[in-house]
């Protein structure tokens, strides 16, 4: 019987390790989104700041990342920038893997 409660605490483990390792890539993705958006709106240090935030912010309204990508999007196009909804999901696909791989060096 050990041997099964041993390895149930260990599922419960992994799936904890599993869940907050991708709350913080999304965390990650997230600010390098409001990164590369903030340049693209010609924003201030202080501001870029700022609006990283906001973005990572933005995550917590749902699940998914439709909040993401609609904030972006409104943000962008209110901004006069040229960028569509599909440049704003291939960039999310491009800062996964870049938060993936920077979270994976820090380790």
């Amino acid at each position: 019987m050990t041997d099964f409660k041993d390895r149930e605490r260990a599922e419960e483990a992994k799936f904890a390790m599993d869940e907050e390792t991708a709350f913080r890539v999304a965390a990650r993705r997230n600010r390098l989104l409001g990164e590369w958006a903030a340049g693209l709106m010609g924003l201030t240090a202080e501001e870029a700041d700022a609006y990283k935030k906001a973005v990572v912010q933005a995550d917590f309204e749902e699940a998914g990342d439709e909040d993401v990508i609609r904030k972006l999007l409104g943000d962008l196009t209110a901004a006069d920038c040229n960028v569509s909804e599909a440049d704003i999901r291939a960039k999310l696909e491009e800062k996964t893997v870049e938060a993936k791989r920077q979270l994976m060096s820090e380790s």
